[in-house]
Protein backbone atom coordinates (compact mmCIF):
# COMPACT_ATOMS: atom_id res chain seq x y z
CA UNK A 1 0.00 0.00 0.00
CA UNK A 2 1.48 2.95 -0.99
CA UNK A 3 0.66 6.63 -2.67
CA UNK A 4 -2.82 8.18 -1.92
CA UNK A 5 -4.28 4.95 -0.37
CA UNK A 6 -0.97 4.76 2.21
CA UNK A 7 -1.65 8.76 3.14
CA UNK A 8 -5.04 8.02 3.75
CA UNK A 9 -4.72 4.44 6.00
CA UNK A 10 -1.89 6.61 8.10
CA UNK A 11 -4.53 9.66 8.48
CA UNK A 12 -7.13 7.20 9.47
CA UNK A 13 -5.24 5.51 11.71
CA UNK A 14 -6.08 5.09 15.35
CA UNK A 15 -2.84 4.40 16.33
CA UNK A 16 -0.81 7.46 15.43
CA UNK A 17 -0.88 10.69 18.03
CA UNK A 18 -3.04 14.02 17.10
CA UNK A 19 0.35 15.53 16.75
CA UNK A 20 0.78 12.90 13.86
CA UNK A 21 -2.17 13.43 12.36
CA UNK A 22 -2.75 17.03 12.10
CA UNK A 23 0.69 17.01 10.39
CA UNK A 24 -0.20 15.13 8.27
CA UNK A 25 -3.30 16.85 7.13
CA UNK A 26 -0.87 19.86 6.95
CA UNK A 27 0.99 18.01 3.88
CA UNK A 28 0.35 19.35 0.07
CA UNK A 29 0.56 17.26 -2.80
CA UNK A 30 4.01 17.68 -3.58
CA UNK A 31 4.89 16.24 0.00
CA UNK A 32 2.28 13.61 0.32
CA UNK A 33 3.95 11.95 -2.54
CA UNK A 34 7.79 12.21 -0.87
CA UNK A 35 6.26 10.67 2.17
CA UNK A 36 4.23 8.06 0.23
CA UNK A 37 5.85 7.01 -2.34
CA UNK A 38 7.06 4.07 -1.16
CA UNK A 39 8.17 2.76 2.26
CA UNK A 40 11.96 3.54 3.22
CA UNK A 41 14.43 0.30 1.70
CA UNK A 42 15.91 -1.96 4.81
CA UNK A 43 19.00 -3.02 3.34
CA UNK A 44 22.40 -4.03 4.50
CA UNK A 45 23.33 -0.31 6.14
CA UNK A 46 19.28 -0.60 7.83
CA UNK A 47 17.50 2.44 7.46
CA UNK A 48 17.95 6.16 6.93
CA UNK A 49 15.62 8.59 6.07
CA UNK A 50 14.02 12.09 7.22
CA UNK A 51 11.73 12.27 10.59
CA UNK A 52 8.13 12.59 10.73
CA UNK A 53 4.93 10.28 9.94
CA UNK A 54 4.77 8.83 6.70
CA UNK A 55 5.80 5.47 4.70
CA UNK A 56 9.18 7.28 3.25
CA UNK A 57 10.29 8.77 6.99
CA UNK A 58 12.07 7.56 10.07
CA UNK A 59 9.18 7.01 13.12
CA UNK A 60 8.68 4.62 15.55
CA UNK A 61 6.12 2.48 13.31
CA UNK A 62 8.80 2.14 10.53
CA UNK A 63 11.43 1.50 13.43
CA UNK A 64 8.89 -1.26 15.41
CA UNK A 65 8.21 -2.61 11.52
CA UNK A 66 11.83 -3.31 11.05
CA UNK A 67 12.51 -5.04 14.87
CA UNK A 68 9.99 -7.23 14.18
CA UNK A 69 11.47 -8.12 10.93
CA UNK A 70 14.91 -8.49 12.68
CA UNK A 71 13.31 -10.95 15.27
CA UNK A 72 11.51 -13.11 13.45
CA UNK A 73 15.06 -13.75 11.94
CA UNK A 74 16.63 -14.45 15.33
CA UNK A 75 13.80 -16.54 16.53
CA UNK A 76 13.75 -18.08 13.77
CA UNK A 77 17.60 -18.86 14.25
CA UNK A 78 16.54 -20.87 17.63
CA UNK A 79 16.75 -20.44 20.98
CA UNK A 80 19.97 -19.74 21.71
CA UNK A 81 20.20 -16.93 19.10
CA UNK A 82 17.12 -15.18 21.39
CA UNK A 83 19.11 -15.79 24.54
CA UNK A 84 22.28 -14.49 23.09
CA UNK A 85 20.41 -11.59 22.36
CA UNK A 86 20.24 -8.04 21.17
CA UNK A 87 22.52 -5.13 22.02
CA UNK A 88 20.92 -1.60 21.19
CA UNK A 89 22.77 1.37 21.00
CA UNK A 90 21.70 5.22 20.13
CA UNK A 91 23.24 8.38 20.16
CA UNK A 92 22.28 12.22 20.57
CA UNK A 93 19.53 12.68 18.21
CA UNK A 94 16.13 13.64 18.48
CA UNK A 95 14.12 10.75 19.02
CA UNK A 96 17.44 8.56 19.15
CA UNK A 97 16.80 7.09 22.77
CA UNK A 98 12.94 6.88 21.78
CA UNK A 99 13.63 4.35 19.14
CA UNK A 100 16.23 2.21 20.80
CA UNK A 101 13.42 2.18 23.51
CA UNK A 102 10.65 1.00 20.92
CA UNK A 103 12.90 -1.85 19.46
CA UNK A 104 13.70 -3.01 22.66
CA UNK A 105 10.48 -3.71 23.53
CA UNK A 106 9.37 -5.46 20.15
CA UNK A 107 12.80 -7.50 20.68
CA UNK A 108 11.48 -8.30 24.51
CA UNK A 109 8.08 -8.76 23.41
CA UNK A 110 9.40 -11.84 20.77
CA UNK A 111 11.31 -13.16 24.00
CA UNK A 112 14.75 -11.81 22.98
CA UNK A 113 16.89 -10.80 25.63
CA UNK A 114 18.16 -7.14 25.48
CA UNK A 115 21.22 -5.12 26.51
CA UNK A 116 20.57 -1.18 26.33
CA UNK A 117 23.32 1.41 26.21
CA UNK A 118 22.37 3.33 29.73
CA UNK A 119 23.31 6.65 27.39
CA UNK A 120 24.29 7.70 23.88
CA UNK A 121 27.21 5.75 22.44
CA UNK A 122 29.87 5.61 19.85
CA UNK A 123 28.57 3.41 16.92
CA UNK A 124 31.69 1.16 17.32
CA UNK A 125 30.97 0.60 20.67
CA UNK A 126 27.43 -1.43 19.42
CA UNK A 127 30.23 -3.32 17.14
CA UNK A 128 32.58 -4.18 20.04
CA UNK A 129 30.01 -4.97 22.73
CA UNK A 130 28.34 -7.16 20.37
CA UNK A 131 31.65 -8.98 20.14
CA UNK A 132 32.35 -8.70 23.79
CA UNK A 133 29.12 -10.07 24.82
CA UNK A 134 28.68 -13.23 22.25
CA UNK A 135 25.10 -11.27 21.15
CA UNK A 136 23.26 -12.81 17.83
CA UNK A 137 22.48 -8.77 16.69
CA UNK A 138 22.87 -4.94 17.48
CA UNK A 139 21.16 -2.27 16.15
CA UNK A 140 22.16 1.46 16.37
CA UNK A 141 19.66 3.96 16.45
CA UNK A 142 21.96 6.96 14.44
CA UNK A 143 22.43 8.54 11.00
CA UNK A 144 25.71 9.17 11.46
CA UNK A 145 26.51 12.57 9.96
CA UNK A 146 23.60 13.28 8.28
CA UNK A 147 21.59 16.62 8.76
CA UNK A 148 19.90 17.21 11.74
CA UNK A 149 16.22 15.92 10.56
CA UNK A 150 17.23 12.95 9.55
CA UNK A 151 17.97 9.66 11.69
CA UNK A 152 18.52 5.83 11.30
CA UNK A 153 18.77 2.35 11.89
CA UNK A 154 21.75 0.40 11.54
CA UNK A 155 21.79 -3.80 12.42
CA UNK A 156 24.94 -5.65 12.93
CA UNK A 157 25.43 -9.60 13.12
CA UNK A 158 26.92 -11.72 15.37
CA UNK A 159 30.54 -10.80 14.30
CA UNK A 160 30.03 -7.22 15.00
CA UNK A 161 29.92 -6.31 11.38
CA UNK A 162 26.79 -4.74 9.78
CA UNK A 163 24.01 -6.73 8.47
CA UNK A 164 25.29 -9.08 5.59
CA UNK A 165 23.05 -9.17 2.04
CA UNK A 166 21.31 -12.33 2.84
CA UNK A 167 20.30 -11.26 6.51
CA UNK A 168 19.06 -8.04 5.25
CA UNK A 169 17.12 -9.43 2.82
CA UNK A 170 15.25 -11.71 4.82
CA UNK A 171 14.97 -8.70 7.33
CA UNK A 172 13.16 -6.88 4.38
CA UNK A 173 10.88 -9.39 3.35
CA UNK A 174 9.81 -10.12 6.74
CA UNK A 175 8.45 -5.55 7.01
CA UNK A 176 7.02 -6.09 3.69
CA UNK A 177 4.85 -8.77 5.07
CA UNK A 178 3.83 -6.84 7.90
CA UNK A 179 1.65 -3.97 8.77
CA UNK A 180 3.50 -1.15 9.91
CA UNK A 181 0.69 -0.24 12.63
CA UNK A 182 -0.18 -3.67 13.74
CA UNK A 183 2.33 -6.28 12.59
CA UNK A 184 4.83 -5.73 15.36
CA UNK A 185 4.45 -7.08 19.01
CA UNK A 186 5.46 -5.00 21.93
CA UNK A 187 5.59 -5.07 25.36
CA UNK A 188 6.03 -2.39 28.57
CA UNK A 189 9.67 -0.58 28.68
CA UNK A 190 9.52 -1.05 32.43
CA UNK A 191 8.31 -4.03 33.25
CA UNK A 192 10.73 -5.73 30.71
CA UNK A 193 13.62 -4.41 32.45
CA UNK A 194 12.14 -5.42 36.02
CA UNK A 195 11.78 -9.12 34.78
CA UNK A 196 15.36 -9.06 33.17
CA UNK A 197 14.23 -9.18 29.29
CA UNK A 198 15.76 -6.08 29.10
CA UNK A 199 19.26 -5.49 31.03
CA UNK A 200 20.37 -1.84 31.11
CA UNK A 201 24.39 -1.44 30.30
CA UNK A 202 26.24 -0.08 33.20
CA UNK A 203 30.10 1.47 32.80
CA UNK A 204 31.96 -2.18 32.63
CA UNK A 205 31.09 -2.12 29.23
CA UNK A 206 32.92 1.29 28.34
CA UNK A 207 35.99 0.14 30.39
CA UNK A 208 36.49 -2.64 28.28
CA UNK A 209 36.13 -0.98 25.05
CA UNK A 210 38.60 1.89 26.39
CA UNK A 211 41.32 -0.64 27.33
CA UNK A 212 41.12 -2.06 23.37
CA UNK A 213 41.51 1.28 22.26
CA UNK A 214 44.47 2.19 24.67
CA UNK A 215 46.03 -1.44 23.20
CA UNK A 216 46.18 0.12 19.80
CA UNK A 217 48.60 2.60 20.87
CA UNK A 218 52.35 2.30 19.11
CA UNK A 219 53.83 4.27 22.24
CA UNK A 220 51.96 3.40 25.90
CA UNK A 221 54.20 6.24 27.76
CA UNK A 222 52.96 9.61 26.56
CA UNK A 223 55.43 12.51 25.46
CA UNK A 224 57.52 14.81 27.76
CA UNK A 225 56.44 17.67 25.39
CA UNK A 226 52.91 17.54 24.71
CA UNK A 227 50.82 19.16 22.23
CA UNK A 228 48.41 21.34 22.67
CA UNK A 229 44.61 20.07 21.41
CA UNK A 230 41.26 21.09 20.72
CA UNK A 231 38.72 18.46 20.53
CA UNK A 232 34.66 18.42 19.45
CA UNK A 233 32.24 16.08 19.27
CA UNK A 234 30.03 18.24 17.28
CA UNK A 235 27.51 17.34 20.02
CA UNK A 236 27.24 13.62 19.54
CA UNK A 237 28.44 10.67 21.05
CA UNK A 238 31.91 11.23 21.15
CA UNK A 239 31.56 13.85 24.24
CA UNK A 240 32.59 11.45 26.60
CA UNK A 241 34.87 8.76 25.69
CA UNK A 242 37.07 10.68 22.85
CA UNK A 243 38.63 13.01 26.06
CA UNK A 244 38.61 10.13 28.21
CA UNK A 245 40.84 7.98 26.06
CA UNK A 246 43.04 10.93 24.89
CA UNK A 247 43.52 11.88 29.01
CA UNK A 248 44.09 7.82 29.97
CA UNK A 249 46.53 8.08 27.45
CA UNK A 250 48.54 10.86 29.08
CA UNK A 251 47.59 13.61 26.97
CA UNK A 252 47.25 16.75 28.90
CA UNK A 253 46.90 19.57 26.48
CA UNK A 254 43.65 18.47 25.44
CA UNK A 255 40.55 21.45 25.26
CA UNK A 256 37.10 20.89 24.74
CA UNK A 257 34.81 23.14 22.55
CA UNK A 258 32.77 23.43 25.57
CA UNK A 259 29.58 25.04 23.48
CA UNK A 260 29.55 21.31 21.58
CA UNK A 261 30.64 19.06 24.13
CA UNK A 262 26.91 19.04 25.27
CA UNK A 263 24.64 16.23 23.42
CA UNK A 264 21.92 17.92 21.58
CA UNK A 265 20.24 16.56 18.62
CA UNK A 266 19.28 19.57 17.25
CA UNK A 267 22.99 20.38 16.44
CA UNK A 268 22.50 24.45 17.60
CA UNK A 269 26.04 25.65 16.63
CA UNK A 270 26.69 23.77 13.40
CA UNK A 271 24.74 23.98 10.09
CA UNK A 272 26.04 20.45 9.52
CA UNK A 273 27.60 17.57 12.14
CA UNK A 274 29.95 16.65 9.67
CA UNK A 275 33.55 16.38 9.96
CA UNK A 276 34.00 16.62 6.43
CA UNK A 277 32.96 20.36 5.78
CA UNK A 278 35.81 22.86 7.23
CA UNK A 279 32.76 25.18 8.25
CA UNK A 280 31.21 22.69 10.71
CA UNK A 281 34.70 23.23 12.56
CA UNK A 282 34.51 27.21 12.70
CA UNK A 283 34.36 27.03 16.71
CA UNK A 284 37.06 24.97 16.93
CA UNK A 285 39.19 26.97 14.55
CA UNK A 286 38.37 30.14 16.83
CA UNK A 287 39.31 28.84 20.00
CA UNK A 288 42.44 27.70 18.64
CA UNK A 289 43.52 30.56 16.71
CA UNK A 290 42.82 32.42 20.44
CA UNK A 291 45.46 29.88 22.12
CA UNK A 292 48.06 28.80 19.00
CA UNK A 293 46.63 25.41 19.23
CA UNK A 294 48.54 22.25 17.15
CA UNK A 295 45.67 20.28 15.91
CA UNK A 296 41.80 20.09 15.98
CA UNK A 297 39.70 16.66 15.68
CA UNK A 298 36.03 16.84 15.33
CA UNK A 299 33.80 13.65 15.45
CA UNK A 300 30.53 13.12 14.20
CA UNK A 301 27.19 12.30 16.29
CA UNK A 302 27.87 8.78 16.56
CA UNK A 303 32.00 9.03 16.84
CA UNK A 304 32.20 6.73 13.88
CA UNK A 305 33.99 9.73 11.83
CA UNK A 306 36.90 11.93 12.56
CA UNK A 307 38.14 14.62 10.84
CA UNK A 308 41.71 16.77 11.58
CA UNK A 309 42.76 20.29 11.41
CA UNK A 310 46.02 21.62 11.54
CA UNK A 311 48.36 24.48 10.78
CA UNK A 312 50.05 24.68 7.06
CA UNK A 313 53.16 26.15 5.98
CA UNK A 314 51.58 29.81 6.29
CA UNK A 315 50.31 29.27 9.50
CA UNK A 316 46.55 28.71 8.90
CA UNK A 317 44.23 26.02 9.36
CA UNK A 318 43.29 24.04 7.14
CA UNK A 319 40.94 20.53 6.81
CA UNK A 320 42.81 17.45 6.04
CA UNK A 321 40.88 14.77 3.56
CA UNK A 322 40.00 11.54 4.66
CA UNK A 323 42.12 10.10 2.20
CA UNK A 324 44.84 12.44 3.25
CA UNK A 325 44.51 11.28 7.20
CA UNK A 326 44.11 7.96 5.94
CA UNK A 327 47.68 8.05 4.03
CA UNK A 328 49.71 9.65 7.13
CA UNK A 329 48.18 7.06 9.39
CA UNK A 330 48.87 3.95 7.26
CA UNK A 331 52.80 5.50 6.61
CA UNK A 332 52.88 6.49 10.62
CA UNK A 333 52.01 3.04 11.85
CA UNK A 334 54.46 1.28 9.57
CA UNK A 335 57.32 3.52 10.47
CA UNK A 336 56.31 3.96 13.90
CA UNK A 337 56.00 -0.06 14.34
CA UNK A 338 58.72 -0.77 12.98
CA UNK A 339 60.63 1.70 15.01
CA UNK A 340 59.26 -0.07 18.02
CA UNK A 341 59.88 -3.52 16.65
CA UNK A 342 55.96 -4.23 16.81
CA UNK A 343 55.43 -4.14 13.05
CA UNK A 344 53.64 -7.75 12.20
CA UNK A 345 55.29 -9.65 9.49
CA UNK A 346 52.13 -10.17 7.96
CA UNK A 347 50.68 -6.54 8.51
CA UNK A 348 47.93 -5.68 5.83
CA UNK A 349 46.05 -2.53 5.14
CA UNK A 350 42.65 -2.47 3.87
CA UNK A 351 40.57 0.37 1.99
CA UNK A 352 38.32 0.64 -0.48
CA UNK A 353 38.10 0.90 -4.63
CA UNK A 354 37.10 4.80 -3.93
CA UNK A 355 39.81 5.47 -1.58
CA UNK A 356 43.01 7.45 -3.15
CA UNK A 357 45.86 4.94 -5.23
CA UNK A 358 48.94 7.11 -3.05
CA UNK A 359 48.38 4.65 -0.12
CA UNK A 360 49.41 1.51 -2.55
CA UNK A 361 52.56 3.49 -3.15
CA UNK A 362 52.90 3.74 0.86
CA UNK A 363 51.94 -0.07 1.31
CA UNK A 364 54.13 -1.17 -1.62
CA UNK A 365 57.55 1.08 -0.37
CA UNK A 366 57.49 -0.76 3.24
CA UNK A 367 56.41 -4.07 1.55
CA UNK A 368 52.67 -4.11 3.40
CA UNK A 369 50.11 -6.06 1.65
CA UNK A 370 46.82 -3.73 0.56
CA UNK A 371 43.55 -4.80 0.09
CA UNK A 372 40.79 -3.13 -1.63
CA UNK A 373 36.85 -3.44 -1.41
CA UNK A 374 33.59 -1.76 -1.57
CA UNK A 375 32.80 1.38 0.18
CA UNK A 376 31.57 0.73 3.58
CA UNK A 377 32.83 -1.04 6.53
CA UNK A 378 30.88 -4.12 6.36
CA UNK A 379 33.05 -4.86 3.33
CA UNK A 380 35.95 -3.94 5.17
CA UNK A 381 35.23 -6.30 7.78
CA UNK A 382 34.32 -9.10 5.71
CA UNK A 383 38.15 -9.02 3.72
CA UNK A 384 39.32 -8.64 7.48
CA UNK A 385 37.92 -11.64 8.08
CA UNK A 386 38.63 -13.61 5.01
CA UNK A 387 42.29 -12.62 5.42
CA UNK A 388 42.68 -13.35 9.33
CA UNK A 389 44.58 -16.59 9.01
CA UNK A 390 47.63 -15.15 6.92
CA UNK A 391 47.24 -11.32 7.42
CA UNK A 392 46.76 -8.90 10.54
CA UNK A 393 44.98 -5.30 10.21
CA UNK A 394 47.14 -2.80 10.68
CA UNK A 395 44.19 0.01 9.87
CA UNK A 396 41.41 0.04 7.32
CA UNK A 397 40.27 2.87 6.59
CA UNK A 398 38.34 4.85 3.99
CA UNK A 399 38.22 8.32 2.35
CA UNK A 400 34.73 8.89 4.14
CA UNK A 401 37.14 9.88 7.62
CA UNK A 402 36.51 6.34 8.63
CA UNK A 403 39.36 4.24 10.07
CA UNK A 404 39.81 1.33 12.20
CA UNK A 405 42.69 -0.31 14.28
CA UNK A 406 43.04 -3.64 15.64
CA UNK A 407 40.27 -6.67 15.94
CA UNK A 408 38.05 -5.93 18.63
CA UNK A 409 35.67 -3.99 16.56
CA UNK A 410 33.85 -4.14 13.02
CA UNK A 411 33.10 -0.32 12.36
CA UNK A 412 34.93 1.97 11.54
CA UNK A 413 35.81 3.79 15.21
CA UNK A 414 36.60 7.70 15.50
CA UNK A 415 37.75 7.38 19.66
CA UNK A 416 40.90 4.49 18.39
CA UNK A 417 41.37 6.85 15.33
CA UNK A 418 41.51 9.93 17.54
CA UNK A 419 43.96 8.41 19.64
CA UNK A 420 46.08 7.32 17.16
CA UNK A 421 46.08 10.44 15.70
CA UNK A 422 47.41 12.62 18.23
CA UNK A 423 49.68 10.08 18.91
CA UNK A 424 50.81 10.21 15.03
CA UNK A 425 51.10 14.29 15.86
CA UNK A 426 53.15 14.03 18.91
CA UNK A 427 55.80 11.36 16.95
CA UNK A 428 56.18 13.96 14.02
CA UNK A 429 56.33 17.12 17.04
CA UNK A 430 59.55 15.09 18.16
CA UNK A 431 61.16 14.88 14.81
CA UNK A 432 60.11 18.70 14.91
CA UNK A 433 57.29 18.44 11.92
CA UNK A 434 53.34 19.38 12.15
CA UNK A 435 50.79 17.08 10.56
CA UNK A 436 51.43 19.19 7.29
CA UNK A 437 54.92 18.86 6.99
CA UNK A 438 54.12 15.39 7.23
CA UNK A 439 52.06 15.42 4.68
CA UNK A 440 54.35 16.93 2.10
CA UNK A 441 56.90 15.05 3.02
CA UNK A 442 55.22 11.98 1.70
CA UNK A 443 53.96 14.21 -1.59
CA UNK A 444 57.73 14.86 -1.99
CA UNK A 445 58.31 10.95 -1.87
CA UNK A 446 55.90 9.43 -3.52
CA UNK A 447 54.21 12.02 -5.73
CA UNK A 448 51.30 14.66 -5.07
CA UNK A 449 48.17 12.49 -5.49
CA UNK A 450 44.69 14.21 -5.63
CA UNK A 451 41.46 13.04 -4.97
CA UNK A 452 38.06 14.98 -5.34
CA UNK A 453 34.33 13.66 -4.46
CA UNK A 454 31.41 15.08 -5.76
CA UNK A 455 28.16 14.62 -4.48
CA UNK A 456 25.02 14.92 -6.63
CA UNK A 457 21.90 15.37 -4.55
CA UNK A 458 18.65 14.09 -5.94
CA UNK A 459 16.61 13.98 -3.89
CA UNK A 460 12.87 12.36 -3.47
CA UNK A 461 11.35 9.83 -6.07
CA UNK A 462 12.30 12.16 -9.35
CA UNK A 463 16.10 12.09 -8.42
CA UNK A 464 15.64 7.89 -7.52
CA UNK A 465 14.88 7.83 -11.11
CA UNK A 466 17.39 9.82 -12.69
CA UNK A 467 20.30 8.80 -10.33
CA UNK A 468 19.00 5.12 -11.94
CA UNK A 469 19.01 6.50 -15.19
CA UNK A 470 22.50 7.95 -15.19
CA UNK A 471 24.08 3.97 -13.88
CA UNK A 472 22.31 2.98 -16.55
CA UNK A 473 23.45 5.19 -19.66
CA UNK A 474 27.42 5.36 -18.05
CA UNK A 475 26.96 1.22 -17.68
CA UNK A 476 25.67 0.45 -21.01
CA UNK A 477 26.77 3.16 -23.18
CA UNK A 478 30.12 2.56 -24.81
CA UNK A 479 32.58 5.60 -23.58
CA UNK A 480 35.53 6.36 -25.58
CA UNK A 481 36.31 9.43 -23.67
CA UNK A 482 36.49 11.32 -20.05
CA UNK A 483 37.11 14.66 -19.56
CA UNK A 484 38.16 14.80 -23.21
CA UNK A 485 41.12 11.87 -22.39
CA UNK A 486 40.74 8.50 -24.33
CA UNK A 487 39.49 5.69 -21.51
CA UNK A 488 41.75 2.48 -21.34
CA UNK A 489 39.79 0.66 -18.96
CA UNK A 490 36.26 0.50 -17.88
CA UNK A 491 35.35 -1.33 -14.82
CA UNK A 492 32.10 -2.52 -13.51
CA UNK A 493 32.13 -3.80 -10.33
CA UNK A 494 28.44 -4.86 -10.60
CA UNK A 495 29.52 -7.47 -13.19
CA UNK A 496 32.36 -7.91 -12.10
CA UNK A 497 34.78 -7.18 -15.21
CA UNK A 498 37.18 -4.36 -16.56
CA UNK A 499 36.68 -3.48 -20.03
CA UNK A 500 39.10 -2.77 -22.39
CA UNK A 501 39.08 -0.25 -25.21
CA UNK A 502 38.72 -2.74 -27.66
CA UNK A 503 35.50 -4.18 -25.94
CA UNK A 504 37.58 -7.40 -24.53
CA UNK A 505 36.66 -8.04 -20.72
CA UNK A 506 38.44 -9.63 -18.31
CA UNK A 507 37.29 -10.85 -14.61
CA UNK A 508 38.00 -8.74 -11.71
CA UNK A 509 38.06 -9.87 -7.99
CA UNK A 510 35.04 -7.87 -7.23
CA UNK A 511 31.35 -7.58 -8.09
CA UNK A 512 28.04 -7.73 -7.22
CA UNK A 513 27.98 -3.81 -5.86
CA UNK A 514 26.82 -0.93 -8.49
CA UNK A 515 30.09 1.09 -9.00
CA UNK A 516 31.46 1.85 -12.73
CA UNK A 517 35.17 3.07 -12.80
CA UNK A 518 36.76 4.95 -15.39
CA UNK A 519 40.86 4.99 -16.01
CA UNK A 520 42.13 7.25 -18.62
CA UNK A 521 45.01 6.91 -20.16
CA UNK A 522 46.80 9.61 -18.29
CA UNK A 523 46.39 7.83 -15.13
CA UNK A 524 43.29 9.52 -13.75
CA UNK A 525 40.40 7.08 -12.40
CA UNK A 526 36.95 8.35 -11.66
CA UNK A 527 34.30 6.18 -9.93
CA UNK A 528 30.54 6.99 -9.38
CA UNK A 529 28.16 5.12 -7.22
CA UNK A 530 24.64 5.79 -5.81
CA UNK A 531 24.76 6.44 -1.67
CA UNK A 532 23.23 3.89 0.11
CA UNK A 533 22.43 6.01 2.40
CA UNK A 534 22.08 9.53 1.33
CA UNK A 535 19.67 10.88 -2.03
CA UNK A 536 22.66 11.58 -4.09
CA UNK A 537 24.97 10.36 -6.71
CA UNK A 538 28.88 10.31 -5.43
CA UNK A 539 31.91 11.10 -7.60
CA UNK A 540 35.39 9.86 -6.87
CA UNK A 541 38.49 11.82 -9.45
CA UNK A 542 41.69 9.39 -8.17
CA UNK A 543 44.67 10.89 -9.68
CA UNK A 544 48.72 10.56 -9.55
CA UNK A 545 49.17 14.43 -10.32
CA UNK A 546 47.70 17.75 -9.13
CA UNK A 547 45.47 19.39 -11.90
CA UNK A 548 42.39 17.67 -12.34
CA UNK A 549 40.18 20.40 -13.33
CA UNK A 550 39.21 18.79 -16.41
CA UNK A 551 37.76 15.73 -14.67
CA UNK A 552 35.73 18.09 -12.32
CA UNK A 553 33.87 20.13 -14.65
CA UNK A 554 33.29 17.10 -16.49
CA UNK A 555 31.49 15.36 -13.75
CA UNK A 556 29.85 18.45 -12.74
CA UNK A 557 28.66 18.70 -16.27
CA UNK A 558 26.72 15.36 -15.82
CA UNK A 559 22.61 14.72 -15.55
Amino acid sequence: MIGQEAYQQWLNSPVITEAEREELRQLDEGEIKARFYAPLSFGTAGLRGVMGPGLHRMNSYVVRQATQGLANLIVAEGRQACDAGVIIGYDCRENSQLFAREAACVLAASGITVKLFANLCPTPQVSFAIRYFGATAGINITASHNPREYNGYKVYWQDGAQLPPHHADKVAAEMAALDIFSGAKTTDYDAAVADGTITVLDAAVDRAFLDCALAQRVFPQPPQRQLSIVYTPFHGAGYALVPQVLREAGYTGVSLVEAQAVPDGSFPTVASPNPENLESFSLAVAQAQAKGVDVIIGTDPDADRVGVVVHDSRGEYIALSGNQTGVLLCDYLIRARKETGTLASDACIITTVVSTKMVDAVAAEHGVDLFRTFTGFKFIAEKMEQNKDKNKLLLGFEESYGYMAGDFCRDKDAVTASLLIVEMAHWYAGQGMTLSDALEALYDKYGRYTEKTINKIMPGLDGLTKMQQLMERLRNEHTAQFAGVDVVTKTDYLAGVAIAADGSTTPIELSGSDVLGFTTADGVTTLVRPSGTEPKIKFYILSPRLNIDNYIAAVEEME
